[in-house]
């Protein structure tokens, strides 16, 4: 088929449930091994008996996190831009920018991994940990950047097969990655008496075995078309727009740290059964958050594609049916914690003062699903899109917003006004987007 042939059957396509749902469902499971794989490693820790080393796997996982998130663009971005690509039926195009993401993970790897020791330093310094601890934390976090390039390649692999619209296949790799990751820190970690070490190690030898299944299934498809040319590659114009499209993911990114860090903060501030109520309900949240990141990463693929095909009505289609389903888990998810959310909590706290405490607070938590639809849906649409700019811009609005809420509610009302300034937040992100929405889609079409 040429390309005039494949740019004709990408206009016509159309957007429904069922498309919807074969990439929400998938990566929604695919995005649940992740909590469940950082249960696993502090299961394992936590069976050798030692705080110190438990100690040290949570606050090296935290440096940890922070420091990939700065990488998460590579994901975001590549979807967005392959995404459009396929909706322009541009094969050579989606090979070029799965590349060009490739080319930066190494890079950024190379660099991450040979900064481990001074990560590590930096790490122990801002912690401030118990001696035992910061050993702990120092171990991991040099043995577990040693896979920075694999862990970016295949963000850019993840990347590329959502951007083409492939749940299914995502989500084998996540389960590859994950499943190899848990068996082998239970065999290292526990079994063999490796400790942190084993814990790093077989997170490292996960990414390595996804990468080589990930670029091997994407490298046979390649072979199947047509080769790309060098300076398809290494077209100058085309990297400048994939890093300013980075620089903006990156810098949304950091805000959404920034807002979750300062909540934390002014929770520790109301006591420590507080700080512990609300980090057990925030977990609520988060597990919300990973189903609901199942249908941004629809929006992501089938808004993109809409643009690049230059389709008006599927791209409406994805916005609509993607926040309809959208609100549909969020209200069963709300449903769920005011009915069951009081035995939940009781399941991750014996502590009987947590769970007074948690159980006050927890309807607050339950509408959070609710308040944060619009905007986990709308950062899928307008990464898509690549409408990166309006994305970091209404971001970094809404954390003045959250910070302002936090100032002001804090004070008079406690921690409700905590949670309180959480939903402003989420409600400002949602609804800031939608207003631009309306006007990005005058002069998209």
């Amino acid at each position: 088929m040429d390309k005039g042939a494949n740019q004709a059957t990408a206009r016509t396509f159309v957007v429904t449930n069922r498309s919807v749902l074969a990439i929400a469902v998938p990566m929604t499971l695919a995005y649940l091994t992740t909590p469940l794989l950082g249960i696993v490693d502090t299961a394992v820790i936590g069976q050798l008996g030692d705080a110190a080393l438990l100690g040290g796997l949570a606050a090296g996982a935290l440096i940890f996190d922070v420091v990939f998130t700065t990488f998460n663009f590579l994901r975001s971005g590549t979807t967005g831009l392959v995404a459009q690509a396929f909706g322009r039926g541009d094969d050579l195009e989606e090979q070029a920018v799965f590349w060009r993401a490739v080319l930066i993970a190494i890079v950024a790897g190379i660099v991450l991994a040979a900064l481990a020791p001074l990560v590590a330093i930096a790490g122990q310094w801002f912690m401030a940990a118990d001696p035992r601890v910061s050993e702990a934390m120092g171990v991991y976090i040099r043995i577990r950047l040693l896979a920075a390039p694999f862990s970016l390649i295949n963000y850019a692999i993840l990347g590329y097969v959502l951007g083409r619209g492939e749940g299914g296949l995502g989500l084998m790799l996540q389960l590859v990655l994950n499943g190899i990751n848990v068996a082998l820190c239970i065999l290292l970690g526990l079994e063999l008496g490796w400790g942190v070490a084993g814990v790093a190690w077989a997170t490292v030898t996960g990414e390595f075995v996804a990468v080589l299944l990930g670029l091997a299934i994407v490298i046979r498809r390649f072979r199947a078309a047509p080769p790309l040319p060098r300076h398809r590659l290494l077209d100058m114009a085309a990297f400048p727009r994939m890093l300013s499209l980075n620089r903006d993911i990156m810098i949304r990114s950091f805000s959404l740290l920034a807002a979750f860090a300062l909540f934390t903060r002014q929770g520790a501030q109301f006591g420590t059964v507080t700080l512990a109520a609300n980090a057990v309900l925030m977990n609520f949240f988060l597990i919300a958050g990973y189903f609901l990141d199942g249908f941004a990463t629809a929006a992501e693929q089938l808004a993109g594609r809409a643009i690049g095909a230059g389709a008006a009505t599927p791209f409406r289609q994805a916005v609509r049916l993607t926040l309809f389903w959208g609100f549909g888990l969020a209200g069963a998810a709300t449903l769920v914690l005011l009915l069951g959310g009081a035995d939940l909590v009781a399941l991750i706290t014996t502590s009987e003062d947590v769970r007074a405490v948690a159980d006050i607070y927890l309807p607050w938590v339950a509408f959070t699903a609710l308040s944060g639809v619009l905007a986990f849906q709308m950062d899928g649409v307008f990464i898509g899109a690549t409408w990166s700019r309006d994305m970091r811009n209404m971001m970094l609005v809404s954390f003045l917003f959250f910070s302002a809420a936090l100032l002001t509610l804090a004070p008079v009302f406690g921690n409700r006004g905590l949670w309180a300034a959480l939903h402003v937040f989420l409600l400002v992100r949602g609804f800031s987007l939608l207003a631009i929405l309306r006007l990005r889609m005058r002069t998209a079409f």
